[in-house]
């Protein structure tokens, strides 16, 4: 029982700061608009460490890789952390390195995948409940080039958009794949 609680709040913890910095990779590498509430709370949980990591990990062609590298880092640890507590003191296996950076990497993906996911659907409630919400912008300029490529390809028909449509189902595929593939790496493991 205790086990598991410090597992679940290992994974909460750790996975929702993972989520955090990664939402604020992609927000700054869509260049959504700053003052939205959403990219100020981002900004405002992970300064701390983001700032000393960036004089460490420099940026690449507009990407932050220091805030990708902390997220895929935290993610590490909280695959390392599940392991030992899912496992009885000394006759826990250590994972090897490779295999905890690839299973940390095909999460990273995964929850890339669902914020994707997340944002287009709200984004499309918001569009019938709320149009004009102050979160209504950061969504579009996160959205739109995912959607864009589908618009471009599949106009509206009667009136309808259906790019959301086409780009859920295509992440729902993305989605059984990187799963696979993680199923695969955690039997290699």
């Amino acid at each position: 029982m205790p086990g598991q609680i410090l597992s679940f709040l290992l994974d909460t913890v750790l996975g929702l700061f993972s989520l955090t910095l990664l939402l604020r990779f992609y927000m700054q590498l869509l260049r959504t608009p700053y003052g939205n509430p959403l990219s100020r709370f981002l900004i405002a949980v992970t300064d701390f460490i983001v700032r000393p990591a960036r004089k460490i990990i420099p940026g690449l062609y507009g990407m932050d890789l220091a805030t990708l590298l902390l997220a895929w880092l935290v993610q590490c640890l909280l695959l390392t952390g599940l392991h030992l507590l899912q496992n009885l003191p000394g006759t826990a296996m250590p994972l090897p390195l490779a295999s905890i950076g690839l299973l940390a990497l095909t999460e990273l993906v995964k929850t890339s995948l669902h914020i994707v996911m997340a944002a287009i659907i709200i984004q499309a409630i918001l569009s019938w409940v709320n149009p004009r919400s102050p979160v209504a912008p950061a969504l579009s300029s996160f959205t739109e080039p995912f959607l864009g490529i589908v618009r471009k390809r599949i106009p509206p028909i009667a009136h309808i958009d259906l790019s959301p449509l086409v780009v859920l189902v295509v992440i729902q595929i993305l989605l059984m794949v990187v799963t696979g593939l993680q199923h695969q790496l955690s039997i290699l493991s």
